[in-house]
């Protein structure tokens, strides 16, 4: 489990630093971005389905893009956050979409990951359709850094579909 973590982690951070040069366009409009998935895709002691809805900014702070989103599953397991991703091109098809978002974290019948205070990180790899639409598959894992005793942490494979609102810069 601790391989997988630290390995997400290194790898999110090698590809930020490669693809500075590649990150967000400044034509791309904001998204609605829905995604259903495998909840606990590791452990699989509490997997159930998970649902998600985001919104993701075009404005762009830096490299970085505002985002919120929320989760709910079907053990009634519900996860608010706001955070920061970037969008790194590989071509015009591509992007890989890095984020990070803290939130506020309920676990209903679901998996007791800690407490309240929960951090998801994600890697999403999108392909981009001429209309600016994406669909692409993602890995998040939400935890608490350690900040409360229990930390086991739970994983999600995803599929998304991100909708662009308007038509871009």
């Amino acid at each position: 489990m601790r391989y997988v973590r630290g390995w997400l982690g290194a790898a999110a951070a090698a590809l930020l630093a490669l693809g500075f040069a590649g990150a967000a366009r400044a034509d791309d409009p904001a998204f609605v971005a829905l995604s259903a998935g495998y909840f606990d895709t590791i452990d699989t002691d509490h997997d159930a389905f998970e649902g998600r809805i985001e919104y993701r900014h075009d404005k762009k702070f830096w490299i970085f893009k505002p985002f919120a989103g929320l989760m709910g599953t079907s053990d009634t397991t519900i996860h608010a956050f706001a955070g920061v991703l970037v969008d790194i091109y590989f071509g015009r098809r591509w992007v890989l979409t890095p984020s990070f978002a803290p939130g506020y974290y309920y676990e209903g019948d679901g998996k007791d990951i800690g407490g309240p205070i929960e951090f998801r990180s994600q890697i999403e790899l999108s392909y981009r359709f001429d209309d600016r639409s994406r669909l692409g598959l993602s890995f998040n894992h939400i935890s608490n850094a350690g900040i409360y005793d229990r930390n086991p942490g739970t994983e999600t494979v995803a599929i998304t579909y991100a909708i662009p609102l308007g038509r871009g810069k």
